[in-house]
């Protein structure tokens, strides 16, 4: 079966591994995407299928197939710059122990491929779906508010 992921076709047999997660960390190598509770509760595993953030865990790759993926590693502009949302966590020192920021990150995209101007409180109806051991959820929500403003053209990325 094929797949583009990150931009890259990629192929994967039929019935091998179990679950999108698993496929992409065991398979492709795209270590970023988190293994958390594998009880589809903590979102460390969220990756883009289109634009539609979702949980690798609770995806069947056969489901994927001859579509696309988007993976933390595949984010970025360019080997030399940051997506805008990669560059906002950095800015606003989000990232801690780091194991949730993919998610967070991955997370926050779809939002604001889908809606230019969450606000906070959408904002933090998203971002609750990807728990954040080191409780840095206000530097994410100041983050992802960060990067709407800088796609809108109100402001810039450090």
């Amino acid at each position: 079966m094929d797949v583009v992921v990150n931009g890259e076709p990629r192929r994967f047999e039929a019935g091998g591994s179990g679950r999108l997660l698993e496929l992409l960390r065991e398979e492709f190598g795209l270590t970023g995407t988190k293994f958390g509770c594998e009880s589809r509760s903590c979102g460390a595993c969220t990756v883009l299928i289109g634009d539609r953030a979702t949980l690798a865990c609770a995806v069947e790759p056969a489901s994927v197939a001859g579509g696309r993926v988007t993976t933390i590693e595949g984010l970025a502009d360019g080997p030399a710059a940051l997506h805008v949302v990669q560059q906002a966590f950095l800015d606003e020192q989000v990232g801690q122990c780091g194991w949730c920021t993919p998610a967070q990150v991955l997370t926050a995209v779809a939002l604001l491929r889908e809606v230019a101007d969450p606000g906070v409180d959408l904002i933090r109806e998203r971002l609750s779906a990807v728990l954040c051991r080191c409780g840095t959820y206000q530097r994410a929500f100041a983050a992802v508010t960060r990067a709407a403003a800088v796609l809108a053209g109100q402001g810039e990325a450090e």
